[in-house]
């Protein structure tokens, strides 16, 4: 079972719910958001276990009754969970036992770890309307513990239109002692009547402090590696977590990165058409992470330019690297260089071809590169 203290930093946020236990004014539904990594899922967890708990402490649950027990498996049976699935015809209790365990290794993932888990390839997981009729009868249940009902959704960003509309209209009608807690990363995209009738919490990306403390104390790192991981992580947790546990994937992206630079700087227009396949045959997250390191490398390769070891976030691989091609990112080239790796994002996000979106890439990055 996850306590307040338990979850890095988030203090404001920490206050704000137990006052709200103390005072008993639950809200019915709540937004909790802010970018991945930074506690959203812990907080909500946390929360639901205080809501839940038959005999909370100082806003805080108990650790000791029957619900605190269940909860430390999370399989209270007034604790709901909604999340991102495959098929229209799927709901999230097909997958509840994947998402739990999740869950229950660390409430720190990004929805990268949630699809790897759900075996996507290149479908887009979302909560379809089938999940409506789901959630309706869930809360039109008596709470079998006598007390709240909690509903965690996930990704309420992702919810199909039929069933967000539907999901207005049990927010504008809620059961009594039901309590909603959606967990959202881009707020924007959900519709802004849904918004409007939730308090919505923000949280804050965590500080290199916060997550260096964290790395040392949870994880056994050294000062120096913790300190180095944490300025790598921009402020999420998930992100260090990932980095200390460096995988196949971070070595590829950097291999591939590299391999783009020399072919680009060449001018092998076969051997990028090939580079373009490959990457074309991934997953879409898998995609948007590699052009996220992407812009991470060019970044700061313009920032090495400045001979300032303390502005610089990156691995002792990646500096190597930066040692030779630092001086071909420059003042001319490193906005456009970033924007055609932001724009090639939005497309693969946006569902685009990815082998056109790709190989056009590629050519840009030829155009700028030899600026």
């Amino acid at each position: 079972m996850i306590r307040y203290n338990d979850i890095i930093g988030q203090e404001e946020v920490k206050q704000i719910l137990r006052e709200q236990i103390v005072s008993g004014k639950i809200p019915h539904a709540q937004l909790f958001y802010g970018p991945e990594g930074v506690g959203k899922m812990a907080m909500a967890l946390s929360f639901a276990s205080t809501l839940l708990c038959q005999h909370p402490v100082n806003g805080q649950p108990c650790g000791q009754c029957t619900s605190c027990k269940m909860m430390e498996q999370l399989e209270h049976p007034d604790l709901h969970f909604v999340f991102p699935v495959l098929q229209s015809k799927e709901v999230s209790d097909q997958y509840l036992e994947k998402f739990r365990a999740m869950l229950l290794e660390s409430p720190y993932f990004d929805l990268q770890e949630w699809h790897e888990r759900l075996r996507v390839t290149t479908q887009q997981p979302k909560i379809f309307v089938s999940e409506s009729e789901r959630i309706l009868n869930k809360i039109s249940l008596t709470s079998q513990q006598g007390g709240y009902k909690v509903m965690i959704i996930y990704q309420p960003e992702r919810m199909m239109a039929q069933a967000a509309n539907k999901l207005l209209k049990i927010l504008e009608e809620p059961t009594p002692r039901t309590v909603f807690l959606l967990v959202s990363d881009a707020p924007e995209q959900l519709l802004t009547t849904i918004v409007s009738r939730t308090q919505r919490i923000s949280f804050r990306p965590l500080t290199t402090d916060e997550i260096r403390t964290a790395l040392i104390e949870r994880n056994a790192l050294g000062e120096e590696d913790a300190l180095r991981i944490a300025r790598l992580s921009g402020g999420s947790y998930t992100r260090a977590l990932q980095q200390i546990h460096i995988d196949e994937d971070t070595a590829l992206f950097f291999d591939l990165f590299v391999l783009l630079m020399r072919l680009a700087y060449q001018r092998k227009i076969k051997e990028l058409s090939d580079w373009s396949d490959q990457i074309a045959t991934w997953g879409r997250e898998r995609q948007k992470h590699f052009l996220e390191y992407c812009q991470h490398m060019v970044r700061e390769n313009f920032i090495y330019n400045f001979r300032d070891e303390r502005l610089n976030y990156m691995s002792q691989k990646e500096q190597d690297f930066a040692v030779n091609f630092a001086r071909f990112i420059n003042e001319r080239n490193v906005y456009g260089l970033m924007q055609e790796f932001q724009d090639a994002q939005r497309d693969i996000a946006q569902n685009g071809n990815a082998k056109m979106v790709f190989f056009d890439l590629t050519m840009k990055v030829i155009i700028l590169l030899l600026k």
